[in-house]
């Protein structure tokens, strides 16, 4: 690639989905300009270069934009090939993709969506669906330090941004205890490992104030 290149991010420092975008820039080693976007407050840059559906992350790279985290992430695996983080093999990268959709369409869903709207004994039942979508990741973990392997991967970018380092502190906020080390020992090794990661480790919000934001996130959908 050529040296000067032009990567800017648009993002909100409390979004797993633009988090993972930073986690894939610093794997790859791509130097990249962040914009902090305002939650209620949308630029005219975002609002024009995402008209659509107005959210973060919006990649650009040399003027061309690019949308949604998962697209944005496989373009960033594409264009910068050095330490590439989707799998090679066709299957395993087909199942990568559909775990990738379960932990970002049903676990979110389930996991804060749902949960944000419930009532107590509501809860209780969402937090079993939440652990039963969860233990598809806990399965695929036996054995690995990650799911990429030896390595972090793809879904060790998705599902780390948004459940560990997103939906607990949500979860913690609803004073729930979803995930345990006696049900899921894989996954809670993982997110170990995970914390050992320097690129993963500089793209975690603070918990305090990630907490706090998940509240706010809870609040906005029971009032919507």
């Amino acid at each position: 690639m050529a040296e000067k290149e032009e990567v800017k991010l648009l993002g909100i420092w409390a979004s797993p989905f633009s988090r993972r975008i930073e986690m894939a820039l610093k794997l790859k080693g791509v130097p990249y300009e962040y914009v902090e976007e305002i939650l209620e407050k949308k630029s005219p840059l975002l609002l024009a270069l995402n008209p659509i559906h107005k959210k973060v992350p919006v990649l650009v790279h040399n003027g061309k934009t690019i949308l949604e985290s998962l697209v944005i992430l496989e373009y960033i695996d594409e264009t910068w090939k050095h330490n590439p983080f989707l799998p090679q093999d066709p299957y395993e990268r087909a199942q990568a993709r559909f775990l990738a959709k379960l932990v970002d369409e049903q676990i979110l869903s389930t996991g804060f969506g749902s949960m944000a709207r419930a009532d107590e004994k509501g809860r209780e039942v969402l937090t079993e669906q939440t652990r039963e979508l969860i233990m598809n990741l806990e399965k695929e973990l036996v054995g690995k330090d990650f799911f990429g392997g030896k390595s972090v991967g793809f879904l060790d970018i998705v599902a780390g941004s948004l459940i560990p380092f997103c939906l607990e502190r949500g979860w913690e906020g609803m004073g729930l205890e979803v995930v345990t080390e006696e049900k899921f020992p894989e996954y809670k090794r993982w997110v170990k490992n995970l914390e050992k990661v320097e690129f993963v480790k500089d793209c975690i919000p603070p918990r305090e104030k990630h907490v706090e934001h998940m509240n706010y996130m809870g609040e906005r959908i029971r009032s919507a």
